[in-house]
């Protein structure tokens, strides 16, 4: 498959997730309202998006190592990617410290870079769980829910959702 392909995918995958949820909120996700400032340069944006990667593997090496975060069938997303979400919410922090040296510079398109990485996790799993037998595809199958189950907790992050929405879109999620 080439990249074109697989990118449609990811972008399909992302916007519909977004469309769900709006439809279980039954209103449109409005964006963060952050300060203006001028893009990232696109070494300090990729030097981001690289770290937010590599929180996520290393959460997810964790937790295939620990199995800490499982109760019962059901994954404890938010426990077994602490970093990530830490990374992701300090991306789009508005707010300094008063004796901090340096103001807060939100993030939010390595946010969205960061979601296309999810997307593509969740694209390259899903074609994974398909073709994988035995122990190595119920450990697809469990990857592929923490982050498919991540993604979305990153859009209700990004759209600065309170915990009473989150719960709301969680519940429904569940149901399907």
């Amino acid at each position: 498959m080439n990249g074109v392909a697989v990118a449609d995918r990811e972008t399909t995958l992302l916007s519909g997730r977004v469309r769900r949820i709006e439809q279980i909120l039954q209103t449109s996700l409005s964006t963060r309202r952050l300060p203006a400032l001028p893009p990232l340069p696109e070494i300090e944006r990729a030097f981001l998006r690289e770290s937010g990667e590599d929180l996520y593997w290393n959460d997810l090496e964790w937790e295939k190592l620990t199995h800490e975060e499982r109760l019962d069938e059901e994954f404890l997303t938010e426990m077994a990617f602490p970093g990530f979400l830490a990374f992701v919410r300090g991306l789009l922090l508005t707010e300094a410290m008063p004796d901090s040296l340096v103001p807060p510079r939100p993030a939010p398109e390595v946010v969205e870079d960061l979601l296309g990485f999810l997307a593509a996790r969740v694209v390259e799993l899903g074609e994974g769980v398909a073709d994988a037998e035995g122990e190595e595809r119920a450990q697809k199958e469990a990857e592929l829910q923490m982050t498919s189950r991540l993604l979305d907790l990153v859009i209700c992050i990004l759209h600065d959702l309170g915990r009473e929405e989150i719960g709301k879109v969680e519940a429904a999620l569940i149901l399907e």
